[in-house]
């Protein structure tokens, strides 16, 4: 297999979805917007790892390819700041199937309006990995 090319690997979907989250946290708290930025950070989520995952198997295959190793060696290489934060992101998205218990969906929301920094971190690092620096 050839190693995927940094510079072939488009981060436009994450930015926009990071954008997307960031207006829903400023919405009025309510159910209604509390449920939107829940959604919106799965999205989020999904689209931080995925692209740490592609950018981390541009350098060499990795070994561990579940979201737990994918996001260990994102931290060995410095494209996340803070593992257990991120490791608390995947606890509270894997919650997210049962946001209709109410405290569950409170728990998760006070997690997903975390997520923004640290992806925008991995923005950041993300984009002088596909630069080259």
């Amino acid at each position: 297999m050839t190693p995927l090319n940094p510079r072939n690997i488009n981060i436009q979907p994450l930015k926009k979805a990071l954008t997307s989250l960031e207006r829903a946290i400023q919405q009025p708290l309510n159910e209604f917007n509390r449920d939107s930025v829940i959604q919106r950070f799965e999205f989020t989520f999904e689209l931080c790892w995925k692209a740490m995952q592609k950018i981390l198997e541009a350098d060499r295959p990795l070994e561990d390819l579940s979201v737990k190793g994918i996001l260990r060696e994102a931290a060995k290489k410095n494209l996340i700041s803070n593992l257990e934060l991120w490791f608390k992101f995947q606890e509270s998205r894997n919650l997210t199937s049962h946001t209709y218990n109410e405290i569950t969906a409170e728990e998760v929301y006070k997690t997903a309006v975390q997520l923004p920094n640290e992806a925008h971190y991995v923005l950041t690092q993300l984009e002088k990995k596909i630069k080259g620096i």
